[in-house]
């Protein structure tokens, strides 16, 4: 794995914490800031967001991001490339990334509502538990981010909902990026499973992009499934591709992702253990190749 120089080191974090806690709020103020999107109108951005779920595995290895260092090691060295355009997390970990100094000309997407714990009886809750939209916008990030799962057959889903549509109609009116993460969802034998057929995303992305007074700023955050064309057809929002724990050769998760950021609607991935994680353990080259890929075309 690569990792880069920084600033301050991991091991400075706790002592800054204990002794400086200023230094959290000081360093959002002066973080340089950049355009949400370049020329080419594409995004790559590093998810780091599922520690806060209490989902820490990746593959087999199901506490593979226990560690916080090692993953703020990756994080950091993913993120020193070029073509990565920002990082989507929570508060303490882009607090972290920020007092290392690796958020400066990046974009910042805050993710909002982490209460639905992987695994727990109440998982369909998905409370807003991280960023609120005031804290967003008071730090100068550049959106937030809300994971928004629909099962018909739980009454905690218009509750999530309403939450939604109102940090969608929030967000917008500060001019700040809502990505909304839809999916119908389902519990088997006790256990969440997104239902990844294309008649269902579908459905999933109509429902997401009528959340809110206005769809503005919306952007949607998608998996790649089968029958990509016609799934992107149900809408014109911006559109970033998730990429999910990884599965199966690195090299088809790249051919996939290389024929769906063909689609007009598609502007980029929002990637996060595929990238960190990678088999081999070289983020670097997995990041390169994931930046070259959103970033040679144009739409």
């Amino acid at each position: 794995m690569t990792t880069t120089s920084n600033r301050l080191g991991i091991r400075d974090l706790t002592e800054v914490r204990v002794r400086e806690p200023q230094r959290i709020a000081a360093g959002w103020a002066a973080r340089k800031r950049r355009e949400l999107v370049g020329r080419d109108g594409r995004l790559l951005i590093v998810a780091a967001d599922h520690p806060a779920r209490g989902a820490l595995g990746v593959g087999d290895n199901r506490q593979a991001m226990a560690s916080r260092s090692e993953l703020l090691e990756r994080l950091a060295a993913a993120l020193s490339r070029p073509g990565v355009d920002g990082v989507l997390g929570t508060p303490d970990i882009l607090d972290d990334l920020l007092l290392l100094g690796v958020l400066d000309d990046k974009i910042a997407i805050g993710s909002m509502n982490r209460g639905g714990l992987q695994g727990s009886v109440f998982e369909f809750d998905d409370r807003f538990t991280a960023y609120n939209i005031t804290e967003i916008a008071a730090r100068g990030l550049d959106g937030g981010k809300m994971l928004t799962r629909i099962c018909l057959d739980d009454p905690a889903t218009v509750a999530t909902l309403e939450a939604s549509g109102h940090a969608v109609t929030q967000l917008a009116g500060r001019g700040l990026m809502a990505m909304v993460e839809p999916f119908l969802s389902v519990r088997v034998d006790g256990r969440v499973r997104n239902l990844l057929d294309p008649e269902s995303v579908i459905a999933s992305i109509h429902i997401g992009s009528g959340l809110g007074a206005t769809s503005q700023h919306t952007w949607l955050k998608l998996p790649v499934v089968d029958d990509l064309a016609r799934v992107m057809d149900a809408t014109t929002l911006p559109t970033l591709l998730l990429g999910g724990d990884p599965s199966g050769h690195p090299d088809e998760t790249y051919a996939a992702w290389d024929a769906a950021l063909d689609l007009p609607a598609v502007r980029g991935l929002v990637v996060g253990r595929a990238l960190l994680f990678p088999p081999d353990d070289d983020v670097a080259a997995a990041v390169d190749t994931a930046a070259a890929l959103v970033h040679r075309r144009r739409p």
